[in-house]
């Protein structure tokens, strides 16, 4: 079996340091809509866009966590954990989740601590959970769960895992926004460390299955975060506490994301859809946590 369980949740966790500059925070920001928002007349210079794009303003999104010092955590660098030997072709993101132990720096250096905290056997699947704890001089800054899909590798009677499901809103929504994508917007989003060729490359996407690249799962987590900074915690990046996410389905460069979000005490639920495809579903179970 190309996963060995027991073997990769025994593995040693990995430690490195990570560094990053006011310009990759810049680089992120524009790799996930800033500065083309449609909501606004003139996005390129308005104050509230100038907060992700301009150094001297920079304030930094918490969701830059997922791309700081080494590109995207878990996709890539989990299948280097001993004990896994899978095909890169069978792998996708199967969710995020974030917390924010306090706001990151638009410049820092840090330690970042990688190990396998479990493995899930779904049956026809198996998610790989790898935990990222990070932190600088002053303490901890964040902690990021990438949960990693791996099809075909499931069947071993393994744990299946917790829930992640979220109940679903029995009201409308609070505030619906649409946020288009670029054609090019997986090219720009690439910049920021996740090179994975199904993202860019046809080829390599028809082997895996689809019908051309696709938009990285964690471009469409970051658009979706600033869309609820923006619209219901009024700009303020500080607010946010934690972010949890399951990726139901892809985005195609070039569609428009519906973005719709509910209220909760200390929270807000959000489920994110694509318009041109009779909104069929991307983002689900998705929460952040705010103060």
């Amino acid at each position: 079996m190309p996963i060995d369980a027991s073997r990769a949740l025994a593995a040693e966790p990995r430690t490195g340091g990570i560094s990053w500059t006011a310009k990759d925070v810049q680089l992120y920001h524009l790799g996930i809509g800033a500065g083309a928002n449609p909501d606004k007349d003139d996005p390129a210079t308005d104050p509230d866009e100038l907060r992700y794009t301009l150094e001297s303003r920079l304030h930094v999104l918490p969701s830059f966590a997922t791309v700081a010092g080494s590109g995207a955590p878990g996709v890539i660098s989990g299948l280097s954990v001993p004990g896994v030997d899978v095909e890169l072709a069978k792998v996708l993101h199967g969710g995020q989740s974030l917390r924010i132990h306090r706001p990151i720096p638009a410049e820092g250096t840090a330690t970042a601590t990688h190990r396998l905290a479990a493995v899930h056997d779904k049956g026809k699947a198996a998610v790989l959970v790898l935990r990222t704890d990070v932190a600088d001089a002053a303490g901890p800054l964040w902690t990021a769960d990438a949960r990693i899909f791996v099809r075909g590798e499931g069947g071993w009677g393994g744990d299946r895992g917790p829930s992640t499901r979220v109940d679903p809103p029995a009201t409308g929504p609070d505030r619906t926004v649409e946020r288009p994508v670029r054609p090019d917007q997986a090219l720009l989003y690439r910049l920021s460390g996740d090179w994975n060729p199904l993202h860019a490359d046809p080829e390599f996407a028809t082997l895996a299955g689809f019908d051309k690249p696709i938009l990285h799962g964690l471009c469409t987590y970051g658009i979706t975060l600033k869309a609820v900074v923006d619209t219901l915690l009024g700009g303020d990046v500080t607010r946010v506490r934690s972010y949890t996410t399951r990726f139901a389905g892809v985005v195609y460069p070039g569609e428009t994301l519906r973005i719709r979000m509910w209220r909760r005490k200390g929270s807000v639920q959000v489920v994110v859809s694509a318009v041109e495809r009779g909104d069929a579903p991307v983002l689900a179970d998705t929460v952040v946590e705010h103060s």
